[in-house]
């Protein structure tokens, strides 16, 4: 009962807001209507449920007069009508359950994402570079803009490190649970041995942050300019066009110089510092509610070991949801689906027991 008037003061909400927007003052005031039209839009769909939900419930109801009418023929209608509508509304009580769980407020955002080769020397560089490829295809299966921020490249195409900005409304919603330890197992490139060699690269994705997120003073930043490195020859950048970026008051440094302008590299860095100045602060309050988060699907703790790829196998594992697939070629290819799907269905299912707990 509770449940249904929650969801009725929702309805009544939606409309109001409806009615809210249709009013020439507000449609003469473009952030207070792109304001209302957010909140609309945000219950559009727990609304539409609802209303399927209270017309099967309806439904449901005459059928079970009727099966107590005493017609043979129309107790027998009864019977089938009542037998599809139970699981239909049991299916959505538990979407209407899942939409009324608090949502993720940068489930919506781009993100950007940070790669770096960990254990394992070149190898690990060359790992980094398969994850960065990974992930670059996943984004362009999903029709997002891949932007590289800044790069650390090895000798023989390996990553050091890597920050790329994926441009794309709701990646943050499906790349959340990417953050963690990378582990690979299989015989290097640079292996003539033919033994198995394990490695790892980490991954962090950070919810893009835009202007109104974070407040960066100028006088909070040293900015210095330097000649871009590159591999040598054409390679080398002949101006000043790198820009390093110091955060004084939390010392954060970013860098920036895959540009050759270094107006482009200054405004990539300062959207880089942004996301990772916003980045702590979302760390430090995951940290206060660390109790709260235990059993959810990871930490959130970017040093935990979440996934293994076994190439002698064609297999990759999610250690934190015990989900094994054996397709570790079409996954490296960008087919993140399946992985991305059993990860969010764990998180929501953990969630869910822990609001009715």
């Amino acid at each position: 009962m509770d449940l249904m008037k929650k969801l009725e003061e929702i309805e009544k909400n939606y409309m109001e807001l409806e009615d809210r927007m249709g009013l020439p003052q507000v449609a003469g005031n473009p952030a207070e209507l792109q304001k209302l039209a957010k909140r609309h839009s945000d219950l559009t769909d727990l609304v539409a449920v609802y209303r399927e939900y209270r017309q099967a419930s309806e439904e449901l109801g005459q059928a079970r007069e009727l099966l107590n009418g005493g017609d043979a023929d129309m107790t027998g209608l009864a019977r089938e009508e009542i037998h599809r509508l139970q699981p239909l509304m049991e299916a959505m009580e538990r979407r209407l359950s899942l939409l009324l769980l608090p949502r993720d407020p940068n489930d919506e955002k781009s993100v950007i994402i940070e790669i770096r080769g960990g254990a394992g020397g070149e190898e690990a560089a060359l790992f980094a570079h398969d994850l960065f490829r990974m992930y670059s295809r996943f984004a362009e299966r999903k029709g997002w803009k891949v932007e590289v921020l800044s790069t650390s490249e090895t000798g023989i195409g390996g990553l050091k490190e890597i920050a790329a900005r994926l441009d794309g409304h709701g990646a943050y919603s499906l790349l959340k649970f990417e953050s963690g330890v990378h582990r690979v197992q299989r015989v290097p490139v640079t292996e003539s041995g033919g033994r198995i060699h394990t490695s790892t690269a980490t991954v962090a994705v950070l919810p893009e942050a835009e202007e109104v997120d974070v407040e960066v003073r100028t006088e909070d930043l040293k900015i210095d300019t330097y000649r871009a490195s590159g591999a040598g020859g054409q390679y080398v950048n002949m101006t000043d066009s790198a820009v390093r970026i110091t955060h004084l008051p939390t010392g954060v440094v970013v860098t920036c110089q895959d540009e050759r302008s270094q107006l482009k590299n200054r405004v990539k860095a300062l959207n880089l510092l942004r996301t990772r100045l916003y980045d702590r602060e979302l760390q430090r309050k995951n940290a206060e509610m660390a109790a709260e988060r235990k059993g959810q699907v990871g930490t959130g703790d970017r040093s935990e070991r979440i996934r293994t790829y076994n190439f002698s196998q064609n297999r990759v594992t999610d250690h934190r949801i015990n989900v094994t697939l054996h397709k570790l070629d079409a996954i490296l290819d960008g087919d993140l689906f399946e992985l991305i799907d059993a990860l969010v269905t764990a998180d929501e299912a953990e969630r869910l027991k822990n609001l009715e707990g």
